[in-house]
């Protein structure tokens, strides 16, 4: 039988965001539409204490929280990461996008390089992820946002895990799709991480 595909190997940038600039683009955001932290709070259902040290870059919320900001923010959440989408009246027909360039957050976890951030208006978030955690233990929670999911297995095999005590196991190009509101894990279930190309959509 043939290997495994090895994982990919991507270098760190500057321009890769980390906690603390992602924080400073949150409170510059939330600064420029004049609300409070508790306002934001109110619009996003998260806690004044977790967007306090967002802010501060404290701590890497999960992309569930990232979400839910960006929403009350009313920004795309590529916008929290430092990329920008292109304006309405300059859409391109298809726009191009590399691993090495991606924006990245280190989520609860995860290495997520956020993909075809410039184009304007997404109905769909893909992006590209590295999983280490092997148990659900090793997450404080499980991840929940509104809308759907699609994932493939890009390299070694995952277990998605949810809330339910319902599991799907995945080996190398083989792909699940779900709802995204249901509380769910991702895990390799190899020796080293696996890689998963995953579409997110808004409710």
């Amino acid at each position: 039988m043939p290997s495994a595909k090895p994982t990919t190997k991507l270098t760190r940038t500057s321009a890769v965001p980390d906690r603390v600039s992602v924080g400073a683009r949150l409170r510059e955001l939330r600064k420029g539409r004049r609300l409070t932290l508790k306002e934001l709070s109110s619009r996003s259902g998260v806690a004044v204490s977790t967007l306090s040290k967002m802010e501060l870059g404290q701590i890497s919320a999960s992309y569930e929280k990232l979400v839910a900001v960006a929403r009350g923010l009313a920004v795309p959440v590529v916008e929290l990461l430092g990329a920008h989408e292109a304006a309405a009246g300059d859409a391109p027909i298809a726009v191009r996008s590399t691993l090495a360039e991606a924006p990245r957050y280190d989520a609860e976890n995860y290495d997520l390089r956020m993909l075809a951030t410039v184009f304007p208006g997404k109905r769909m978030t893909p992006a590209w992820g590295r999983i280490e955690a092997r148990s659900v233990g090793e997450f404080s929670d499980f991840v929940r946002h509104a809308g759907q999911e699609f994932v493939m297995v890009l390299a070694g095999s995952v277990r998605i895990a949810f809330e339910t005590g319902d599991s799907i196991r995945l080996k190398r190009h083989e792909t699940a799709y779900f709802d995204s509101g249901v509380g769910h894990v991702y895990l390799t279930m190899g020796r080293s991480a696996a890689e998963i190309v995953v579409v997110m959509s808004p409710a």
